[in-house]
């Protein structure tokens, strides 16, 4: 497996990383021994990156991944989470929350449902429209210096919004990713079309970012068929049902 550096001071993790959203029920049903079993697979051929939200089956994909890295060494994966998206009992969106004391509240508790002691990388899921982008990250980089979160990403940001979370003091060479929902067709699967603006594209590297595409190819042709078993992982046909792919680009210098 490829390794990639994330931003210019970051940790190297695979050039792969594993999505696990559609194993707490977003994409329909899904098989809890299967998705333990394909976290394994993923590990096991080299994978070291996996993805959550805390919003994810509202805390069960975090309590699923904890069951799958119990025994696992610390040091051979990263978990990048998402916050702040905010649902009600039926499953609904109802918003997004920002605030600095929600950013640290959502921490706690997905460390809780984890079972560590800190998150490789933490990020919010979306915008909170009510608060600026400095105050939100600046919370996360609050949880840095106490030791509770290791880098800061940014998820459905635009450009603007990079540079001034960039800008800012000490923590901005902890600010690594810049997440955003990607497409690609089965003829140019290396060709991956970014569905965040190109503008957040050429921002990225110029601010030591590493752009980081979800489902560059689960939600995509190049996945193949909706397979829900762990050996598409080791035979390279990702089962689009139970995991998203998603692509490192390297930083430029």
């Amino acid at each position: 497996m490829q390794l990639r550096q994330l931003g210019t001071q970051g940790p190297q993790v695979s050039a792969l990383g594993l999505g696990c959203m559609g194993m707490s029920g977003a994409y329909g049903p899904s098989d809890r021994q299967e998705s333990i079993a394909t976290i394994h697979a993923a590990l096991d051929a080299g994978i070291t990156l996996l993805d959550t939200g805390d919003f994810y089956g509202m805390g069960h994909n975090e309590m699923l991944i904890a069951e799958a890295l119990r025994g696992v060494s610390r040091e051979q994966y990263l978990v990048s989470v998402k916050f702040g998206a905010l649902r009600d009992p039926a499953s609904g969106w109802v918003g997004f929350e920002g605030r600095p004391a929600a950013v640290k509240t959502f921490l706690a508790y997905s460390l809780n449902r984890l079972g560590l002691d800190y998150i490789d990388i933490y990020r919010p899921a979306r915008l909170d429209p009510n608060v600026p982008i400095e105050d939100t990250v600046g919370a996360i980089a609050d949880m840095v210096k106490a030791g509770y979160v290791r880098y800061i990403g940014l998820s459905e940001v635009g450009a603007e919004t990079l540079r001034r979370a960039a800008a800012s003091t000490w923590w901005a060479n902890r600010l690594i990713i810049a997440g955003g929902t990607t497409s690609a067709s089965s003829s140019d699967a290396v060709s991956i079309a970014c569905a965040c603006s190109s503008s957040v594209a050429s921002r990225a590297p110029s601010s030591g970012v590493t752009l980081r595409p979800k489902l560059a190819i689960a939600a995509s042709a190049i996945a193949g068929p909706n397979r829900n078993d762990s050996e598409s992982i080791r035979t390279g046909s990702p089962p689009a049902r139970i995991c998203s792919i998603e692509f490192t680009a390297p930083v430029h210098s």
